[in-house]
């Protein structure tokens, strides 16, 4: 009888630990498709070098890091509370993007995303797109 109890019990526990990390680990959607203008995906990024990654990286933290987590994996601390994906810099999808796109987007915003338009001079965004791709 002790056995089958312990047998029960694991099979509950196994049971409940697998719900939890399928509701845990479940990948949001990803949003409406949002694509840049065809101008703004020729821009290029006025903002070069590790003085840039730097500052970038200090700006990210400071207005990205919350949302998009501290490695860019979309896994921020507010992450959690948004019914979408935040996105994941570090994937193939965001490689494929021009600097030009990741600007446009940061810069206009959509919601969930604020625009940094009015909070980060054109420079402060190019330095985060900047060290976004160092990511």
């Amino acid at each position: 009888m002790k056995n089958l109890k312990n047998l029960l019990a694991g099979v509950v526990l196994t049971t409940t630990c697998l719900l939890f990390s399928q509701t845990a680990f479940a990948q949001k959607p990803a949003g409406k498709p949002w694509n840049a203008p065809d101008a703004a995906v020729k821009v290029k990024n006025t903002s070069k070098g590790d003085d840039a990654v730097k500052e970038g990286k200090d700006l990210y933290n400071q207005h990205c890091k919350s949302c998009h987590g501290a490695k860019g994996k979309g896994d921020g601390t507010k992450a959690e509370k948004i019914d979408i994906s935040c996105g994941d810099f570090t994937s193939a999808e965001t490689a494929k993007k021009t600097d030009g796109e990741l600007f446009w987007k940061t810069t206009e915003g959509r919601k969930p995303m604020p625009s940094y338009k009015e909070k980060l001079s054109d420079s402060e965004r190019w330095k985060v797109i900047t060290y976004i791709r160092s990511l």
